[in-house]
C-alpha cells in the first residue's frame, strides 16, 4: 500500500469512528449536562490511535475494519475517561488537554467524574449490543471480558494506581517498566488483540502481534515522557513539565534524555520486527509505528 493511500485509509477510518461515536451520543438518553460533559471530551479531537491500530489490524488481516467500528468506539471511550479523570485535582491537576480546558474546569469536579464513569460503563454496552452476524458471541464476550482486563485492576488502572504511588520516588527500570506496560500498554494491545480476534488471526499471527503491540505500547509512553520535557505545548495540547511537577517517576529521569531516545528506539525496531514476522498486509500498521517513533502530539 502506497504512503498517500495508507493516510487515505487512516483518515477514513478516523472520520468513520469519529461519525459513529457522535451516532452513540445522539442515541444516547440521559441528562443533558452529562451528555455534554461525556462529548466535550470525546470530541476534543486527538489522532485516535487505538481504534485506528484495531481497525488497521482487521485490515492488514483482510477483513472488513468496518465490523470492528463499535470496538473502535467503545476503546476511545475508555481512553477519553481515564483522561477526564487522569486530569482531576486529586490526580495529575491539569488545566489543558487536547489545547482545551480539562472537564473538570468547564464542568465542574463532580461532572466530571460523572461523564468520566459514563463512559467507561457505555463502552461495555456497545460491545454487548453489537448486532452482526460476523460478529458471534462467543467472540463479544471474549472482547468485553479482555477490555475488562486491560483497562480494570490487572491493566490500565493497576498502572495508574503503581503511577501515583510512584510519585517522588525513584524506581527500578522493572518498576517503572511495569506502569508503563499497564497505564498505556494494556489498551494499546487491546487495541491490536482485538483487531486479531476480529480479523481472525491465527495463533502464531495473534502472538506476534501483541508482541507488536507490546513494544508500541511502551514506546509511546516513552515518548510521551520525552515530549513532557521537549514538546511545545501549542502542538501536543497539554501542559509541559507536568511529570517535573508532580514528581513523576519516567524514563527520562531514569535513564536521561539520551537513554530514553534510545530505549524508544528500541521498541520501535522491536514492534517493527515482530509486525514483520506476522506476516500480513504491515503497510497501515507499519506507518502508526513510525507516527508513534516521531509524533510530536
Amino acid at each position: 500500500m502506497a504512503q498517500l493511500s495508507v493516510e487515505q485509509f487512516l483518515n477514513e477510518q478516523k472520520r468513520a469512528v469519529e461519525a459513529a461515536l457522535s451516532s452513540y451520543m445522539a442515541r444516547l438518553r440521559g441528562p443533558e449536562t452529562l451528555k455534554k460533559a461525556m462529548a466535550y471530551s470525546l470530541e476534543a479531537g486527538g489522532k485516535r490511535i487505538r481504534p485506528l491500530l484495531l481497525l488497521a489490524t482487521i485490515q492488514a488481516l483482510g477483513k472488513d475494519p468496518a465490523i470492528g467500528l463499535p470496538v473502535a468506539c467503545a476503546i476511545e471511550m475508555i481512553h477519553t475517561y481515564s483522561l477526564i479523570h487522569d486530569d482531576l485535582p486529586s490526580m495529575d491537576n491539569d488545566d489543558l488537554r487536547r489545547g482545551k480546558p480539562t472537564n473538570h474546569k468547564v464542568f465542574g469536579e463532580a461532572m466530571a467524574i460523572l461523564a468520566g464513569d459514563a463512559l467507561l460503563t457505555y463502552a461495555f454496552q456497545l460491545i454487548a449490543e453489537v448486532d452482526d452476524d460476523r460478529v458471534p458471541p462467543s467472540v463479544r464476550l471474549q472482547l468485553i471480558e479482555q477490555l475488562a482486563k486491560a483497562a480494570g485492576p490487572e491493566g490500565m488502572v493497576a498502572g495508574q494506581a503503581a503511577d501515583m504511588e510512584a510519585e517522588g520516588k525513584t524506581l527500578a527500570l522493572a518498576e517503572l517498566e511495569y506502569i508503563h506496560r499497564h497505564k498505556t500498554g494494556k489498551m494499546l494491545q487491546y487495541s491490536v488483540h482485538a483487531g486479531a480476534l476480529l480479523g481472525g488471526a491465527d495463533g502464531r499471527q495473534t502472538r506476534e502481534l501483541n508482541e507488536f503491540a507490546a513494544h508500541l505500547g511502551l514506546a509511546f509512553q516513552i515518548r510521551d515522557d520525552i515530549l513532557d520535557i521537549e514538546g511545545m505545548e501549542e502542538k501536543i495540547g497539554k501542559r509541559v513539565g507536568s511529570d517535573r511537577d508532580n514528581k513523576k517517576a519516567t524514563y527520562p529521569v531514569l535513564l536521561s534524555l539520551g537513554g530514553a531516545k534510545e530505549k524508544l528506539a528500541f521498541h520501535i525496531d522491536a514492534a517493527k520486527r515482530h509486525l514483520q514476522q506476522a506476516k500480513i498486509d504491515d503497510a497501515v500498521l507499519a506507518y502508526i509505528c513510525e507516527l508513534v517513533a516521531v509524533r510530536d502530539h
